[in-house]
């Protein structure tokens, strides 16, 4: 993890190319800035639209898995790999479709709560052994998860693990830091 007083070892760009501007008007908008990761996929537009696009994609209305699952997922696997950024983000959107910080607060130690339904608890297991390096997918995990989803909801929910793993470990490994987007009612940033 980066030092909070040190520059950046990979410097974020200070100017984002003209092509990312329908990007940066949306995050301005919604989040009041430019969201940190964009200042270091800015450097590939192409790429970041494609990984835009991706995550709409699976973000969409219609998609197989619920919201709260979704952001439960991507959450606990930002957690996983130690991304400040993307347990800030990531947090700020569980909270606001749960409507509480409750579990928020709670996904880092899920095992040990009474929060979780049997589905988000497959869920996070899966997200967990996924994000395992290599994955760890047991027979009972993927008999316990197909309780809960079928395969196609299964198969996007291996996209969207796969996709916050990519994410997180890119952010993670640039020291991206938090941009205070997600704060508790204490004040302080949920954390590992």
């Amino acid at each position: 993890m980066m030092n909070k007083n040190s520059a950046p070892w990979v410097a974020p760009l200070e100017k984002l190319p003209a092509s990312l501007r329908p990007i940066v008007s949306m995050q301005q908008k919604h989040f009041g800035s430019v969201l940190n990761p964009t200042r270091w996929w800015g450097r590939f537009p192409f790429l970041f639209w494609l990984v835009a696009l991706f995550v709409g994609f699976l973000e969409r209305r219609r998609a197989k898995i619920d919201p709260v699952v979704r952001s439960l997922v991507m959450t606990r696997v930002s957690q996983q790999c130690c991304c400040e950024f993307c347990i800030d983000a990531n947090s700020l959107r569980l909270a606001e479709r749960s409507g509480s910080m409750d579990k928020v607060l709670a996904v880092a130690n899920w095992r040990d709560e009474t929060l979780f339904t049997a589905k988000e608890q497959a869920a996070l297991a899966y997200a967990d052994a996924m994000t395992a390096t290599p994955p760890q997918i047991s027979d009972a995990l993927k008999a316990e998860l197909k309780t809960h989803y079928d395969d196609p909801a299964i198969t996007e929910l291996t996209a969207l693990i796969a996709f916050q793993n990519l994410s997180a470990r890119f952010n993670a490994a640039l020291d991206i830091p938090a941009q205070g987007l997600c704060v508790s009612a204490t004040g302080k940033q949920p954390h590992v």
